[in-house]
């Protein structure tokens, strides 16, 4: 019998899932900024990988609860994954992590409104305040990012945070996650291959890129979304969008500690704006 309390179990797993979130973009820029791998190759074995993984997991565990994703998750995930690579080519790794986490946000928000959630007021304030610091940062300057790839990056949020939405109660989180691998996996491969006839030389790949690519895959985006559809069992789409905003904090801490970038004045007074209003919103959830 398991005599863990649920409120701290919960919190463990959207801690572990928040941190595997960070990884993935440190992991991605890793691979992609020394032209180790193209962002083409790299969503190909990432979506491979996890795949793979997670239905030798779900095998290996035998029956459990019913549950298993069907093609409009698998697309979602594919609007998230692919995006996510081909923006990390041009953004560092805290400003593509805040840019994701704010169109997750706002995706996950207006979906939780569309399904009944009503924010309070400090939700409210923690929502436009952390949309205010994501306009700031993507706004006309000299550190502005590349406006293509905020857009993709933006695409990739939306992707995500409709994947997110789309897994409370879905069922069996290790099954719902090994499903909607597998079937984006079937999804990405002609793309693939068009994409390996229309890039010049092909697709790249070298032993450093793919091995990144594949610990994205197989740890921090399989087992990792495994364990986030778990969590999200105990939390509103609202305070779930709230809380993956702290991602880019981590995932900018390890930018700087694993490929030396630079926290540049623009991003630094962004990240306090947003992670401010985080702690607004998470604060109007408890009171609410």
């Amino acid at each position: 019998m398991d005599h863990t309390p649920r409120p701290l179990f919960a919190s463990a797993l959207t801690a572990a899932a928040l941190v595997a979130f960070a990884a993935n973009s440190v992991l991605c820029r890793l691979a992609l900024a020394d032209g180790s791998i193209d962002p083409w190759a790299f969503t190909g074995l990432r979506i491979g990988a996890g795949a793979v993984t997670l239905l030798l997991l779900a095998m290996r565990r035998g029956r459990g609860e019913a549950g298993w994703a069907d093609w409009r998750r698998a697309a979602l995930l594919l609007v998230y994954a692919l995006p996510f690579s081909l923006a990390y080519v041009a953004l560092d790794t805290g400003t593509g992590a805040l840019l994701l986490f704010g169109a997750v946000q706002a995706t996950m928000l207006l979906l939780g409104m569309r399904a009944g959630e009503r924010p309070g007021a400090l939700e409210w304030v923690g929502l436009l305040g952390a949309f205010g610091g994501l306009i700031y940062l993507v706004s006309p300057g000299l550190s502005a990012p590349d406006p293509l790839a905020a857009g993709l990056m933006a695409a990739s949020g939306i992707g995500w945070g409709a994947y997110s939405v789309a897994g409370k109660g879905a069922g069996d989180p290790l099954r719902v996650t090994a499903s909607a691998f597998a079937r984006a996996a079937v999804l990405l491969a002609p793309i693939l291959v068009i994409a390996h006839l229309a890039v010049q030389d092909g697709l790249h790949v070298e032993p450093s890129g793919a091995a990144l690519a594949v610990v994205s895959g197989a740890v921090t985006s399989g087992v990792g979304y495994a364990v986030w559809y778990a969590a999200l069992r105990h939390l509103t789409a609202t305070r779930a969008a709230l809380l993956q905003l702290s991602v880019p904090v981590i995932a900018a801490a390890g930018g700087v500690a694993l490929l030396a970038e630079a926290i540049t004045p623009r991003l630094a007074i962004a990240g306090i704006v947003i992670l401010g209003s985080i702690g607004l919103g998470v604060l109007g959830r408890a009171r609410a």
